[in-house]
């Protein structure tokens, strides 16, 4: 009767040996930044580490080009003491309102390989339409800028020009 019993000994002690793949980081947060003072848009991705960071290890993510062309890419170091990861794009331009936008991030472990790759996709509740295309103040002081506000009296808050329509 004994025999019978060590089969099943032999496999949950198997099971207990095998080691989980945990994610290093899950996606908290993600959104499009309108900074309508100086005319930017900006995707935005928070992280939270789920396990801790290796010292050296990097972040890397590339953002769908809402204009375009090629992928916006940014390439971050890691540090062990942060729980919280923020991903900031290069300003883009051309952002469609409930459009999804694709990001793909990876990370990477100090020896450079990867050891999670996440996707998402970033949709804008607001059109860059809506946005000038020049800032609207310039300088440390917050003085208008004249490109915008003209001397006669006169704006120009036109956006962004010559954006695809898909």
């Amino acid at each position: 009767m004994r025999w019978l019993a060590l089969p099943f000994i032999l496999l949950a002690l198997a099971g207990c040996q095998r080691e989980e793949q945990r994610d290093v980081a899950k996606i908290s947060g993600r959104m499009f930044v309108f900074n309508y003072r100086v005319a930017v848009a900006t995707y935005l991705v928070t992280l939270q580490a789920q396990i801790p960071i290796e010292e050296g290890s990097v972040i890397e993510a590339e953002f769908e080009n809402p204009r375009g062309g090629d992928a916006l890419t940014v390439s971050e170091r890691l540090f062990p003491k942060n729980s919280k990861i923020v991903l900031q794009s290069p300003p883009v331009e051309c952002v469609r309102q409930d459009r999804p936008y694709k990001v793909t991030i990876r990370l990477r472990a100090p020896d450079g390989h990867v050891t999670q790759t996440l996707e998402t996709k970033v949709t804008s509740d607001t059109d860059q339409s809506l946005l000038p295309a020049k800032p609207l103040v310039v300088g440390p002081l917050y003085t208008p800028n004249p490109e915008v506000f003209h001397s006669d009296g006169t704006t120009d808050m036109k956006p962004v020009q010559n954006c695809p329509t898909s």
